[in-house]
């Protein structure tokens, strides 16, 4: 009987065993399969070899370089040109904005504030003037009032230079944005219209974005009359209008995964209001989408007027008006490109100069693949070393005052100042 009995317990001892054993495959499957991506992540979407998996976002350091560690020692600039630091101590310093007064406002898309630096006595100081924001990336001063754009809404600022010391909360004047996290944060001008431009970008790398998205808008100072003014817009972190014939212009960032060299990052330009820029049917306005253009021709949308380099992450832009710099910067645009991640090799961490000709058009043909192109001038380079980043340009401003220029990187928290056969004017605090 105790034979017996032993017997039986080791067949079921040996049967549960056996279904461990079993399941233990599954189980292990089960462990090792990924997490889910987050919805709009950068990574979905990325191809299954193994060149592409090495390739993602390159994470900014929390928190912002010390002045005296900035690489000012890498950065070479044009000849005849100065590059010096402005200020520093702002993590993820993004958008620049001058105030009447002379006070250079500094925006942050990861950071929920805005900050203030002021001239006092040849010394430049750092102050917060707005917190408690999210994605505070797009700001425009206008009129003594600081417009900030956050991730899904807008505000205001009213005269915040005079209080500087205790400004006030923002007042939101417009609200009726999505809240996706991806190419949510917003680039802010006002035009010659008077009235505020921004962009809601796709919520992903690539899809078909329903009717909120993928545009540019334009609202008036109050936050009042809502206008889709262009569609078919991936992602924009740089618009100007163009001083001459008044045009808005901004640098587009094209979609990721579709190969390392194409397609470039855009320079595009509003002649009327409606016209549809291809996302996400066509890109680089020869390129069909290999999913999404299927029936459609690039010919039926609006094309760029320059190709700025295979995911250069171009940004900042601004059209030079100054007398400062060399004649030929004189009504053509500046641009920083913030530089690549979706490459195997990194392209852009510059500063260029884009020459137009009398059409307003850049000077010499930019479809060419790998043509050396003379309206695209580098001024200031050096932010990628040894296929590594020491600093990323983020956007460029023209000083009132002088016609210098501010450049900010959003890697160290800095903002620079380039200007042309010029001397330091004041230093940190």
């Amino acid at each position: 009987m105790i034979h017996r009995l032993t017997t039986l317990r080791g067949l079921l001892l040996a049967g549960a065993c056996s279904g461990l054993l079993a399941a233990a495959p599954v189980a292990a499957q089960q462990a090792a399969a990924p997490a889910p991506l987050p919805p709009g992540s950068p990574l979905i979407g990325q191809p299954d070899n193994e060149g592409a998996k090495k390739l993602a976002p390159v994470a900014a350091p929390p928190l912002a370089t010390a002045a005296d560690k900035l690489p000012l020692d890498k950065l070479k600039t044009a000849p005849g040109f100065r590059l010096e630091v402005y200020a520093s101590g702002m993590p993820n310093a993004r958008t620049l904005r001058e105030g009447d007064k002379g006070t250079v406002f500094v925006s942050s898309r990861l950071q929920d504030k805005v900050w203030a630096i002021v001239d006092k006595g040849g010394k430049r100081e750092v102050k917060v003037v707005a917190s408690g924001l999210y994605r505070p990336n797009g700001i425009v001063f206008h009129k003594g009032t600081l417009y900030i754009a956050e991730l899904s809404q807008i505000s205001k600022i009213d005269k915040i230079e005079d209080n500087l010391d205790n400004p006030p909360k923002p007042t939101v004047i417009y609200s009726d944005l999505p809240k996706d996290e991806a190419h949510g944060w917003k680039y802010l001008i006002v035009g010659p219209d008077e009235k505020l431009y921004f962009q809601v970008g796709a919520p992903c790398n690539i899809c078909m974005p329903d009717d909120q998205h993928a545009q540019i808008r334009r609202i008036d100072l109050d936050g009042k009359n809502p206008e889709v003014v262009a569609r078919g817009i991936r992602q924009i972190v740089g618009m100007d209008f163009d001083p001459v014939s008044k045009m808005l212009y901004w640098s587009e960032n094209s979609r990721d995964w579709l190969s390392e060299d194409i397609p470039n990052d855009k320079l595009n330009r509003l002649s009327k209001v409606g016209l549809n820029y291809g996302y996400p049917f066509c890109h680089q306005g020869n390129v069909p989408d290999q999913e999404f253009g299927w029936g459609k021709k690039c010919s039926d949308f609006e094309h760029p007027i320059a190709l700025l380099g295979p995911h250069a992450a171009a940004l900042g832009m601004r059209f030079y008006t100054g007398k400062q710099f060399p004649a030929e910067f004189h009504d053509n645009i500046v641009l920083a490109r913030h530089g690549s991640w979706n490459r195997s090799v990194k392209f852009g961490g510059d500063v260029v100069l884009i020459k137009l000709g009398k059409d307003r058009l850049p000077t010499d043909k930019w479809d060419v693949p790998g043509d050396k192109r003379t309206d695209i001038k580098p001024i200031v380079w050096g932010f990628l070393q040894n296929n590594s980043y020491v600093g990323r340009p983020v956007d460029v401003m023209q000083m009132k005052k002088d016609g210098s220029m501010l450049i900010s990187d959003d890697w160290n928290g800095a903002v620079y100042r380039l200007s042309y056969g010029g001397k330091q004017t004041a230093t940190m605090h």
